[in-house]
């Protein structure tokens, strides 16, 4: 929507199936971010996730892709680690999926911040909402719109979120339609920290159930998510990570992946 100007600070990245992946562990992940909140030029950062899912859908879409190249990406599962290790020889020092990141980057924010969200139906965004008020409580959580609304209400939402002076832009509407939404729609006024966030808002709602902290951390929440909702996630999961691997490997032997110079001044926008 916007020319892009400088990041909230230099990015290591690594390539992965054609788009820039930052190289962060949790520590400066959560730095970068509250950089972002204090920019001294008054920029924007827009902050999107890659997983084997979303690498899919960016392979058959090239205006997502071009999308993706605009945004700081963050790591998200254990696909993009495997990509890693095939293209460059080791894995993301962390996995920074939006569904922890995004509570993680709450509690990390000692300031009080305003942050406004977009998406989910109604009754999961309030509740979402309440989730976060819970978690992180010297922050203000302003529920603008659900993920519904007709298109031609996207300038008036937008004007609802400008007149708030959010400090963060939370959109959960799902990939590639919030990534796209994003850079159609948000530009200036609407936030420092624009995050697209996925299914994040059903799981702050408790709507969806997070998979036990062992199964987590052994990178299996894939399959306990499969587990709880078969119908819907059966083609992501059971077809997509065999067609993940096989674009990972079809890459590989066309001659590999290179790591991108970081000053790349990608994923920020004026405001």
């Amino acid at each position: 929507m916007n020319g892009l100007t400088s990041e909230a600070a230099p990015a290591a990245r690594r390539d992965i199936l054609g788009v820039d992946v930052c190289h962060f562990g949790w520590a400066d992940a959560l730095a970068y971010a509250e950089d972002a909140l204090a920019r001294p030029d008054g920029g924007q950062t827009v902050i999107a996730f890659l997983n084997a899912n979303n690498a899919n859908l960016m392979m058959r879409d090239t205006v997502y892709r071009d999308i993706l190249r605009r945004q700081t990406v963050l790591p998200d599962g254990h696909g993009v680690d495997i990509a890693s290790l095939v293209f460059h020889g080791t894995m993301f020092p962390a996995n920074l999926n939006g569904t922890d990141f995004v509570p993680a980057l709450m509690t990390y924010l000692a300031r009080p911040r305003r942050i406004a969200m977009i998406g989910a139906r109604p009754e999961v965004l309030f509740r979402a909402a309440a989730g976060f008020r819970r978690h992180a409580p010297w922050h203000e959580f302003v529920p603008v719109a659900d993920g519904f609304f007709q298109q031609g209400r996207a300038d008036t939402v937008m004007e609802e979120v400008r007149q708030l002076h959010p400090d963060i832009l939370l959109i959960a509407m799902g990939s590639p339609r919030q990534e796209k939404w994003i850079d159609r729609h948000v530009g200036p006024g609407h936030g420092r920290l624009v995050i697209s966030v996925g299914a994040l808002f059903d799981f702050m709602a408790g709507e969806v159930p997070r998979a036990p902290r062992l199964v987590r951390r052994l990178r299996f929440e894939w399959l306990f998510r499969l587990m709880i909702e078969p119908g819907r996630l059966w083609r992501r999961y059971i077809l997509g990570n065999p067609l993940f691997l096989y674009y990972v490997l079809r890459h590989r032997l066309a001659g590999g992946e290179k790591v991108r110079p970081a000053a790349g001044r990608a994923g920020s926008r004026p405001v």
